[in-house]
């Protein structure tokens, strides 16, 4: 929760916009400020107040307990200009918060976060946790200085890495990458980052307590020398979804329960079957057959043992096994190009991703909201069949890959050759966008109000009479048409012979919609007809849409009835 604080009816104002945007986020505080910065920062994960930076100094300064608990806070000034970023910048969410503030209200985030500052990103915000001598390193990635990166189990998907921190550098400081609880823990010059690997499977007789799971599941983990930061999840029975115990014990754990059938687990080998879960759940095994369910292709590190409670019998039992390394290629679709159509889900993949694959173009519209040491794989015009195999290539390598594409990147774009590569040995996300069709129907008015189609020109790829066929089959059936890739200078008569082809079928004054670069800077756009359409302004940037014979110019604009009847 968001708490939300202000002293004068600027700040009130703020407080309503801020409420009015984020209306299940936040909590709205009155009464006299003290009082209001007190309460909320006891109640509330986050704070924005609409005040001095310097009284919410003093105001703060006495409910201070660590960086590990207080929450983050932001304080706005009162014509709203800045959002400052002031108390827990990563740990409390400050800074992502600032920034949030400063969209929502249109003025400028202040980050004063060194590593932020210096755009190189923090060792406690790349999403895993972080052991070691976090501030040593740091300092080391801040002034430039080569920092060793060591996966001694595989590479997971890693988040993304200042450019300083390689494999190949050879340094006495050091990131590595481990489950493993290693004398590094406390080295001078060592940050251990955990990757989510570990799976703990668990099973238990009907009743157990929370805490006799969690006693076992952390001897288990201490015993064979695992960081219990590194457990993704909890997996058992589904008999035992609802199992209090085991249920407290991932929610005090802060991870999922994952659970899967009896049939399931009694096909998995393992190396220590009983007749006991046999018999009380339908499966020979429950703690190691579901931690391999929940880590396929993986290992078992710790094989079933059972609790030692201090009085009664054991109730729980509890393995443990890695997870294969997985890398994940997410194709995502920018949009047409104006960054206010840029989804905030691809933003977030964007983010997440560690290497970038993508035309230089494409990478320049979105090159800012990268994360500081993202590696940027780029390459010209037609290498597409390259790119899909470099985007695969470098997840099956065990990166977080984001091959993006203009507009939909599943439509006459990156999707389809990237993941007739893609096996199932990598996870594969796809991250829809606003197409260049869809963008371009906007801007002429609706004249994609029925059935259209979508035809490419290009026959680089497919063949010319199979183009025509489909034009064919369009004009024939009274489909509105939009054409991608209508014209170029080396295929100037493309669009002339389709166009011909729908002249068939359609009378000369049918309107027509040209666009070009549909939400860039240098959009235009015309409505027109079959008869007068200019083909000589078209090029490989524009969309053209020829309306079928319901579509009207109605006050300049392309409009295409629904055709429904509609009842009163």
């Amino acid at each position: 929760m968001i708490g939300l604080i202000s002293a004068t009816s600027a700040g009130q104002r703020g407080c309503e916009h801020l409420a009015a945007a984020w209306p299940d986020e936040v909590r709205v505080y009155d009464g006299p400020v003290r009082e209001a910065v007190g309460r909320a920062f006891a109640e509330c994960e986050q704070l924005v107040c609409f005040l001095a930076t310097g009284a919410v100094v003093r105001l703060i300064a006495p409910l201070l307990r660590g960086k590990d608990t207080d929450p983050g806070v932001v304080t706005v000034d009162e014509t709203h200009q800045h959002a400052i970023a002031l108390l827990g910048g990563h740990g409390g969410g400050a800074n992502e918060l600032a920034q949030r503030v400063a969209d929502a209200l249109g003025c400028r985030p202040v980050i004063s976060t060194a590593t932020d500052a210096a755009g190189v990103p923090g060792l406690d915000m790349l999403g895993w946790p972080v052991d070691g001598a976090v501030a040593a390193v740091s300092r080391a990635i801040l002034d430039g200085d080569p920092v060793h990166l060591d996966t001694p189990h595989g590479v997971h998907p890693l988040p993304a890495l200042p450019p300083n921190v390689t494999a190949a550098t050879d340094s006495d400081v050091s990131l590595i990458v481990t489950d493993r609880v290693a004398a590094a823990d406390t080295a001078a010059r060592t940050v251990l980052l955990r990757p989510p690997s570990l799976v703990v499977g668990v099973g238990g007789s009907r009743g157990v307590p929370a805490d006799e799971v969690l006693t076992l599941i952390g001897s288990a983990l201490a015993d064979a020398g695992l960081s219990p930061r590194s457990v993704a999840a909890l997996a058992t029975v589904d008999a035992k979804a609802d199992e209090a115990g085991i249920v407290e014990a991932a929610e005090r754990l802060g991870v999922p329960l994952l659970t899967y059938t009896a049939d399931r687990l009694a096909g998995i080998d393992v190396p220590n079957p009983s007749d006991a879960p046999l018999a009380a759940v339908g499966t020979p095994s429950v703690a190691e057959a579901a931690a391999l369910a929940a880590a396929p292709g993986g290992e078992l590190l710790v094989p079933k043992r059972k609790s030692a409670p201090q009085e009664g019998p054991a109730m729980a039992t509890a393995a443990v096994a890695r997870r294969r390394p997985r890398g994940r290629l997410s194709v995502v679709g920018l949009g047409p190009g104006a960054r206010d159509l840029l989804t905030p889900r691809a933003r977030e993949e964007l983010r997440r991703a560690s290497v970038i694959v993508g035309l230089d173009q494409y990478v320049d519209q979105i090159r800012d909201l990268l994360r500081p040491g993202t590696r940027i794989l780029e390459s010209g015009l037609g290498a597409e069949e390259e790119r899909a195999r470099t985007a695969v290539e470098q997840a099956r390598a065990g990166h977080a890959v984001a091959l993006i594409g203009s507009g939909d990147a599943g439509v006459y774009a990156m999707a389809s050759p990237a993941l007739a590569e893609a096996a199932d040995d990598i996870d594969v996300v796809g991250v829809p966008g606003v197409t260049a069709a869809l963008a371009a129907a906007a801007i002429l008015g609706a004249p994609l109000g029925h059935d259209h189609v979508s035809i490419s020109l290009s026959d680089l790829h497919t063949p010319w009479d199979v183009i025509e066929r489909r034009v064919r089959a369009a004009a024939e059936s009274d489909l509105i048409v939009t054409f991608y890739n209508p014209r170029s200078r080396g295929r100037d008569w493309q669009l002339p012979k389709a166009l011909s082809l729908l002249a068939e079928h359609r009378e000369p004054g049918t309107p027509v919609g040209v666009v070009h670069a549909a939400s860039r800077p240098d959009e235009r756009s015309e409505v027109t007809t079959i008869a007068a359409l200019d083909v000589t302004t078209v090029d490989m940037v524009t969309v053209v849409t020829v309306g079928n014979t319901a579509t009207r110019n109605v006050a300049g604009r392309m409009v295409t009835p629904r055709g429904y009847r509609w009842q009163a």
